[in-house]
Order: structure tokens, then C-alpha cells, then sequence
């Protein structure tokens, strides 16, 4: 299942197969398929991402967000958009900030590249059996 923020991108568990002389393995891992206005990006590089056509993707669910922080929906929703395009305008201004994802992982620019780095945690949480695998593929 995939998870759509809008302004930013769609964050998605994908599976991959992987075959090895030995052994095939399937793996889940992480992705993100950035989708923000190109004049943010204008002297990125950014990965191509693309998510399969199979994966169910769903918008980002405020009800469910404000649940877990007591906030209305509407403001939580207003704060995501907020920080979407506080983002975008600092990223348009070349200021290269971080974009922290809590148990996710972190959006970043280093060299003028855009990507987004899981934290292992996130991909050990996603793959219990063949972890390793996946950690290095991603």
C-alpha cells in the first residue's frame, strides 16, 4: 500500500525479487516516488522512482493523524500543507534543509541531489525475514 502526500510525493512498500546463485528472495522495501512542482527542483537531481501500477495508493489520512495528536483534522491537514510549501520555498530558495520523517526516514539534499534515506528501522520493521536483503537494496 502506498501513502500520498500531496506537494510532496508518495511513499510506498513495494516487493522485489531478488535472485542470488543460490536462492530467490522477495523482499518488501521502502520507496518514495517524489512528485513536487519542478521549480522547486530546477538544480536537483532527484532518483526516478516509479511505484508499479499494482500498489494500492491512498491520500494521507488526516482523521487518522489527529487522532494520534489530539489536533482537529483541518489542522493537521493545514499544518502538512504548510510544511510542504515552506519546504518547496526553501528548497526553491537553495536552501538545502533535512525533512524528517519520525520512524520513516529523512529527505535530503547533499551535492544537489534530492533522496530519501529509510532508516533501517523502518526497512527491519517492513522485512522481518530476510532483512539484510532488503537493507542493502534500499
Amino acid at each position: 500500500q502506498g501513502v500520498l502526500v500531496p506537494g510532496l510525493g508518495t511513499f510506498a512498500v513495494v516487493p522485489e525479487q531478488i535472485n542470488s546463485t543460490e536462492e530467490m528472495y522477495v523482499v518488501r522495501r521502502p520507496v518514495f516516488q517524489l512528485d513536487m512542482d519542478m521549480s522547486c527542483l530546477r538544480e536537483l537531481v532527484f532518483p526516478t522512482v516509479m511505484i508499479p501500477g499494482d500498489i494500492v495508493t491512498m491520500p494521507l489520512d488526516y482523521w487518522w493523524l489527529s487522532q494520534t495528536n489530539s489536533l482537529p483534522p483541518d489542522m493537521v491537514r493545514g499544518c502538512v500543507e504548510e510544511t510542504i510549501l515552506l519546504y518547496s520555498f526553501q528548497l526553491r530558495d537553495r536552501q538545502r534543509p533535512a525533512f524528517a520523517f519520525e520512524n520513516i526516514g529523512i529527505l535530503s539534499c547533499q551535492d544537489n541531489v534530492l533522496c530519501m534515506q529509510f532508516h533501517c528501522s523502518c526497512i527491519a520493521g517492513l522485512e522481518s525475514q530476510d532483512t539484510w536483503v532488503a537493507l542493502l537494496l534500499t
